[in-house]
């Protein structure tokens, strides 16, 4: 062979990246959420800039765009992330409830306050001992719950298979009650759960100190107690099913 020529580049390797590849991008995906959910949690979605995001991650702004695309995008990917670990232990949690007690005594056993206080106390707990993500993420849902222009849309999107869950066991409960009570109930529900986990300290200033808002476990048994006598309240029989 000669000085001139060269010996050809060997192919390109198909298939998956190196694994030190795979779990740097990992990583810089993992850092760019975590700051767009910090940002995101203390100004809202239109408070936040896909520079400000790039800024508080320590990458440029073309990556974030290059793994999540515009800044709806990466909204979308924040809120997802938890969304699923959150609402598949709520499902979890409410099917093993109703399997227990239904295997012993029949459905009858099942009571309103043993359903909710299973449905509520995952995000409760992922607040308490998750770290400053979850309660970033809290802050977050609770935001976005709030949101007139696609805070419904986005709740409806993440949340809606479990609350659809916890409302078919509550029939079981509630065999007479009306949907349209059902969904009213929850709606209240839904309104005092998100605002107890953003954590505002409303309560601390409007109580003189005599309550936290960060005593989230007391928080979580006022609140199963505050629902279980709400839905009892709005979801009187259906005398016309009768």
């Amino acid at each position: 062979m000669s000085k001139l020529e060269t010996v050809p580049p060997a192919p390109a390797r198909r298939g998956r990246p190196p694994k030190l590849k795979a779990e740097a991008a990992g990583d810089t995906r993992g850092l760019i959420l975590d700051a767009a959910e910090d940002l995101f949690s203390k100004h809202g979605f239109y408070g936040v800039t896909i520079r400000e995001v790039a800024r508080e991650a320590g990458v440029d702004t073309a990556l974030v765009h290059y793994y999540f695309g515009a800044k709806r995008g990466l909204f979308d990917a924040v809120f997802l992330r938890r969304a699923e670990v959150w609402n598949n232990e709520r499902v979890d949690a409410v099917n093993r409830y109703a399997l227990a007690h239904s295997s012993k005594d029949g459905p009858g056993a099942m009571t309103l306050e043993g359903l909710l206080r299973a449905f509520l106390e995952p995000p409760f707990q992922w607040s308490l001992k998750g770290g400053p993500g979850w309660k970033h993420y809290s802050a977050l849902v609770a935001q976005t719950n709030a949101n007139p222009t696609f805070g419904g849309e986005t709740m409806a999107r993440y949340f809606d298979p479990a609350i659809r869950r916890l409302i078919e066991l509550v029939k079981v409960v509630m065999p007479q009650a009306r949907e349209v009570d059902l969904y009213w109930a929850y709606h209240n529900l839904s309104g005092a759960l998100t605002l107890t986990l953003g954590e505002t300290g409303r309560l601390d200033r409007l109580s003189g100190g005599l309550c936290r808002s960060g005593d989230l476990e007391t928080a979580c048994d006022y609140l199963v107690r505050f629902a279980a006598a709400g839905f009892r309240a709005v979801c009187p029989p259906d005398l016309s099913a009768g």
